[in-house]
């Protein structure tokens, strides 16, 4: 069996001092109540000092937390900071402070302000005075990653020795390798006394990209708590994804030595909520999380999927609740893909007919950068339409504006396969093409009702036109087509009503 890696989340403390992502206790109720959901280890639900806010905050969740999880709060390692956090986490059945403070030169050295010896006294104390009020205490190490290898066994060791049951190894700036961090934390475990009975906690930020290695690296080297944030929110680039280490780990639990109680099916809704509330999106191409992670564009890789999923992909979406794996239909696919999205729309082809379709979608493709299945229903009602026309609209081209006089040249093709050119004005440049089209064909109506409609998304949607016009019979005939181009789509509309006049006088002089 492979070692317990606890999931402390900071997306209510750290995460939110992430610009503009701030939250409202209401709003992190809400998001402490997807953590508890999902199975979290530990929640860091505030700095209460810091606010009236993050007091109430912290207050609220460890009346919400009961047994199911850690509540945990901030605190420098100054005794009053303590003191409040004692007072908010009186509603927490499983309390623990969080408290510490910087260890690198610079932290010393400039924002300190103190001596080494007056560090390692600091850290000693905080802990103490803490553990006074709580029987679980986490000792932090603020900028660990760019200590002193020796002095921060010194700081970690004063920290156990005064009885800190966690002790937290941050790479605050993301400025180690992964290796090196690696180096650092097994060095801690051969070089302090007593940290076989702690736990070691890592917590690293992304600033190079690195967040998710160095956690990883902390785990295989001996750390069993991993700080992070959904969807890596967090100061400058922010922090360790807890989506990405969490299914990290359960696909190299054995490598890593490590598992966790995560419900990863709530990973996709988490995530959502955390954007939502923030207002931060979640870049497209996010590990795990982002609307692409499970989307194929390529026809190679699409072609792949649809034969065997994990021939693109390592994580089945449905145990990170992101329902299926998504074909994107575009320019870049091939047959396989649009062959296998018209099956789940009900339709099916023969190769002829099949091919004309996707020579269709190619066209649309290139206009827009996505096709959706509204676009797949119209080009085949488009198809449909054509099939039995006795009339065809081939190409149209129209120059309108102000003071351009508004005018169409048309190719019409009839049944027999003979292509007319015609040209002509009109008020408008729908007019215009109406004009022309009554050029080639044999009868016309008078227009009686003209809509247009979006039938797909985007600004680049296909657009669907009804005409309803009137037969010298008196009787109505509907006629529909559609195109990007919304002339066009007025036009194939046109013609389409045409056929149906027509084909219904024959049919009566048949009878």
């Amino acid at each position: 069996m492979t070692r317990k890696i606890d999931i402390f989340d900071t997306t209510l403390r750290d995460g939110e001092q992430s610009p503009g992502a701030s939250m409202n206790t209401e709003e992190k109720l809400v998001i402490a109540q997807e953590l508890i959901r999902m199975g979290v280890d530990v929640i860091e639900a505030g700095f209460p000092i810091s606010s009236p806010g993050d007091f109430r905050s912290v207050q609220e969740i460890g009346r919400l937390a009961g047994d199911s999880c850690v509540v945990c709060g901030l605190t420098r390692a100054v005794d009053k900071d303590i003191d409040r956090a004692v007072e908010a986490l009186k509603t927490a059945k499983r309390p623990r402070i969080h408290t510490g403070l910087g260890v690198s030169p610079s932290h010393l050295r400039e924002k300190l302000r103190i001596t080494e010896d007056e560090c390692v006294e600091r850290a000693a104390h905080c802990v103490r005075y803490a553990k006074k009020y709580v029987n679980d205490v986490e000792f932090y190490a603020e900028d660990a990653g760019r200590s002193d290898q020796s002095f921060l066994i010194r700081v970690i060791q004063a920290a156990v020795d005064a009885g800190a049951t966690v002790v937290n190894i941050p790479d605050t700036t993301g400025y180690s390798l992964p290796e090196d961090f690696g180096v650092r934390i097994r060095s801690l475990q051969e070089n302090v006394r007593g940290i076989e009975n702690v736990t070691i906690a890592v917590h690293t930020h992304n600033d190079l990209g690195m967040a998710t290695a160095l956690a990883l690296e902390g785990v295989k080297n001996g750390a069993t708590q991993i700080e992070c944030t959904i969807n890596g929110l967090g100061e400058r680039a922010g922090n360790t994804a807890l989506e990405e280490v969490v299914m990290a780990l359960k696909m190299h639990g054995d490598e890593l030595d490590g598992h966790t109680d995560i419900v990863t099916g709530e990973l996709t809704r988490a995530s959502h909520l955390v954007s939502r509330i923030t207002g931060m999106n979640v870049q497209a191409n996010k590990a795990i999380v982002g609307s692409n992670a499970f989307a194929h564009s390529s026809g190679i890789h699409q072609d792949g999927v649809l034969k065997a999923r994990d021939t693109y992909e390592i994580i089945d979406p449905a145990d990170v609740g992101a329902g299926s794996s998504q074909i994107i239909l575009s320019a870049r696919s091939g047959h396989a893909a649009l062959r296998h999205r018209l099956g789940e729309l009900g339709y099916a082809f023969a190769d002829k007919e099949f091919d004309d379709i996707y020579e269709r979608f190619l066209e649309v493709a290139d206009q827009k950068k996505e096709v959706y299945d509204e676009d797949l229903e119209s080009i085949v009602q488009e198809r449909q339409r054509d099939i039995k026309a006795i009339y065809t609209l081939n190409a149209l081209q129209v120059t309108c504006g102000d003071p351009l006089i508004p005018t169409a040249t048309a190719t019409v093709t009839d049944e027999r396969g003979r292509a007319s050119v015609s040209c002509a004005t009109g008020t408008g440049p729908v007019d215009a093409a109406y004009k022309a089209v009554d050029k080639v064909v044999e009868k016309h109506g008078d227009l009686t009702e003209f809509s247009v409609k979006a039938v797909t998304r985007g600004i680049d949607a296909i657009g669907e036109v009804t005409v309803r016009i009137s037969g010298q019979d008196g009787h109505i005939y509907t006629g529909r087509g559609a195109d990007n181009d919304i002339v066009v789509s007025s036009a194939k509309a046109y013609v389409n009503a045409i056929n149906r006049m027509i084909s219904t006088a024959r049919s009566r002089m048949e009878a």
